[in-house]
């Protein structure tokens, strides 16, 4: 016994580490989806910003977010238990004294959690392109991971005040995405609009990305990464009913992708008359967001309608943000995942008996409330002392040269775009 329980306790491990490390491929994604989704004169900064807040963002929830999300508290305070992660983990003696109940090591979770806070961040960073800072970009990634981030995490997933009311969030629609989307809102709020986005007259004008090959790529990395963003959320492999439920998990999470890019794609065809790629690839997006808050309970065919209504959603959210409420996201991650993610935690209830519309209410209303808020104040301090708007001469010519001193396409002239 002591042996299948060694070898569970492995197999555990393992699968939660090869979890981890698919979504931190997710952070490729986002990397190749935004640089496809911005200018070429801005490629290059958003290459940094992405690759530079996965650091930010692994240093810091090891030296506070992880203690923060983990520790002690009433419930609704958070305790900061160790300072920084240090390397002791559970011996064979006390996994098998457990009797089962510890089943993968301690650091293969700090390295789970770690990835999905980058994710979090790694939204914000699409929505303000092409005119903020980068060092104050830079900034605001290490308050939103070692601080905004846990605390709302605690709340949930550290055992907090929302998870003992019985809100639920299986792999992190509120936790994580709508975490990004309402700190991503709090910036573009403060930061305003692209240059030339919008006229004197309120005309809107589209401003397309460079490259919608890399961007179709970015897409598809980002869902091969979501198999493990909602798969390694079941904890667990090692016996039957847990290898059937996260066999569930993989098939609602790849059906809901799905049936968001068909209901994204055929609306954008019927209210645009063309087949817009760029919508479509949000809507395979906004599915991966609309299961994500409960991928065990649905039905494939279930699955597959929660994600077709984040498709039906995430067109008109694009829509209107831009073109009503003048909120310029280059990428659409405000509505992917802020509006979507909503939509996923209601969605909770229509296959989940445990969950009520009414906590799903309450836990939305709570973390986005904090994010939004708490960013929203950090954005200030940050722009009245560093600034987070590069000059309009800096816009014009591209925050490749000015942030970053290079060019991620030379070979063309800037002056062409």
């Amino acid at each position: 016994m002591d042996q299948i329980t060694e070898l569970s306790y492995a197999l555990d491990t393992f699968y939660f580490l090869v979890c981890g490390a698919l979504v931190m491929w997710m952070a490729a994604g986002f990397t190749m989806l935004e640089a496809g989704l911005v200018r070429s004169k801005n490629t290059a900064e958003i290459l940094t910003k992405n690759i530079g807040l996965y650091a930010i963002a692994c240093i810091m929830y090891m030296l506070t977010g992880y203690g923060i999300m983990y520790g002690e508290g009433n419930g609704v305070i958070p305790q900061l238990s160790d300072l920084m992660l240090t390397s002791a983990d559970n011996s064979a003696e006390e996994v098998i004294a457990s009797g089962g109940d510890t089943y993968y090591s301690n650091l293969s979770d700090f390295f789970f959690q770690v990835v999905f806070v980058a994710t979090a961040m790694s939204i914000v960073s699409g929505a303000v392109a092409e005119r903020m800072k980068l060092w104050s970009f830079f900034l605001f990634a290490v308050v939103l991971t070692g601080f905004i981030y846990p605390v709302q995490g605690y709340w949930k997933w550290g055992g907090g005040f929302l998870n003992e009311l019985g809100f639920i969030d299986f792999a992190g629609s509120g936790v994580v995405h709508m975490c990004g989307a309402a700190a991503a809102l709090a910036g573009v709020i403060l930061l305003g609009a692209r240059k030339g986005k919008y006229t004197k007259d309120g005309d809107v004008k589209a401003i397309p990305g460079a490259n919608l090959p890399l961007a179709t790529l970015g897409t598809l990395i980002l869902w091969l990464g979501w198999f493990g963003f909602n798969g390694g959320s079941e904890l667990k492999l090692s016996d039957v009913s847990e290898a059937n439920a996260v066999s569930l998990i993989f098939v609602n999470t790849n059906m809901a992708a799905a049936g968001g890019l068909i209901a994204a794609l055929l609306l954008a065809r019927a209210w645009f008359g063309k087949a817009d790629l760029t919508m479509a690839l949000n809507g395979a997006l906004a599915g991966l967001v609309a299961i994500t808050a409960e991928p065990l309970t649905p039905s494939p065919i279930e699955a597959t309608m929660i994600g077709m209504v984040g498709g039906l959603l995430v067109v008109p959210s694009i829509v209107f943000m831009d073109r009503v409420f003048k909120i310029d996201d280059p990428v659409g991650a405000i509505s992917v995942h802020g509006v979507v993610g909503i939509w996923g935690l209601l969605a909770v209830p229509l296959t989940n008996a445990d969950a009520t519309v009414g906590l799903q209410l309450t836990g939305i209303t709570v973390i986005f409330a904090w994010v939004f808020g708490t960013s929203l104040v950090v954005w200030t301090i940050i722009k009245l002392t560093l600034g987070i708007r590069v000059s309009e001469e800096e816009e014009y010519e591209g925050s490749d040269i000015h942030e970053c001193g290079l060019e991620a396409y030379p070979e063309f002239s800037r002056t062409s775009e």
